[in-house]
Parts: structure tokens; C-alpha cells; sequence
């Protein structure tokens, strides 16, 4: 009798640990496969992410002066520095927003809020086009520009322009 019950115990306890090891062995092989899908999934994520990156990283340097060596180049022609240039052209369109009448010297709206327009965002292009911004704090635009340096002087002219309604 007690080699039966023994016998039985021992059965039961072998049962039971072959139910466990199979039990444990399918949540390993379920987190197991789990993580391997987060993993590939992960990998595919930092692909796009990084092709997202690379994409807008090529699109600042698109339509830039300071990136585009031509454009550079014809005003080293001309006999300018190119670290002086750039901030004389932009200074020369700021020192626009200083004035004494009504309306801006540029910008060809008129302000509609009783505060002046003033130039906000300067993007030289190249070496004939700027592209900026201008805002009066409730509207606001945008103009294309055309700049030539004679005689040491910056003239501005306006090719097109803009006006966002708010």
C-alpha cells in the first residue's frame, strides 16, 4: 500500500513538472517571438525615421546661398567677402523697418492694425533673389525680391508678393 501511494505521488509530482516545463516553455517561446516582432518592427521604424531624417536634412540645405557655391562664388568675382556680404544684405533690409512715414519702403501693403509692417525672416537664395517675411503682428506676408549691389549700394526690387488674410 505505502508503494502505491508512493508510486502515485510519484506520477502525479512527474505529471506536474512535465506540465510546467511544457507550460513554461510556450510563454518563453511567445515573449520570445514577441520580442523578436518589437525588434524588427523597431528596426523598421529607425529605417523610416532615419530616410524622414535624411530627407529633410537635404530640403534646409535646398535654396540656400550659403550652400550654393555658384551663387557664392559670383560675388567673390565681384570682389566681396562672403562673411562680410551676407550680414550687409540683410542688415540693409532691416535697417528698412526704421522709418518716419506711413507706410514701409518695401513692403507694398499698407499695415491694417495701426502698428507699422516690419521685415521679420530673411533667405537669400542666391545671388539675385531673397525671399522675406514681413508682419504687421495680425497680418502677414511674404515677398520675392531681386538684389544687386552697385557702388557699394544695396537696391531692392519686388518681383512678387503676398498677403495671408488671419
Amino acid at each position: 500500500m505505502k508503494q502505491r501511494i508512493f508510486m502515485y505521488l510519484f506520477i502525479f509530482t512527474l505529471l506536474l513538472v512535465i506540465f510546467q516545463f511544457v507550460n513554461s516553455k510556450n510563454i518563453i517561446e511567445d515573449y520570445d517571438q514577441k520580442l523578436t516582432n518589437s525588434m524588427e518592427e523597431n528596426t523598421q521604424l529607425k529605417d523610416s525615421i532615419r530616410m524622414i531624417a535624411d530627407d529633410k536634412a537635404s530640403d534646409i540645405y535646398t535654396f540656400r546661398f550659403d550652400t550654393n557655391d555658384d551663387a557664392m562664388t559670383h560675388w567673390e568675382k565681384k570682389g566681396f567677402r562672403i562673411s562680410e556680404f551676407v550680414p550687409l544684405i540683410k542688415d540693409g533690409l532691416m535697417s528698412l523697418n526704421e522709418y518716419e512715414t506711413e507706410d514701409h519702403p518695401l513692403v507694398p501693403f499698407a499695415s491694417m492694425s495701426g502698428n507699422k509692417m516690419r521685415i521679420d525672416q530673411i533667405r537669400m537664395l542666391n545671388h539675385k533673389w531673397i525671399i522675406i517675411s514681413f508682419t504687421d503682428g495680425t497680418y502677414w506676408g511674404e515677398m520675392l525680391l531681386n538684389y544687386d549691389m552697385n557702388n557699394g549700394n544695396v537696391t531692392f526690387k519686388e518681383l512678387s508678393s503676398l498677403l495671408y488674410q488671419p
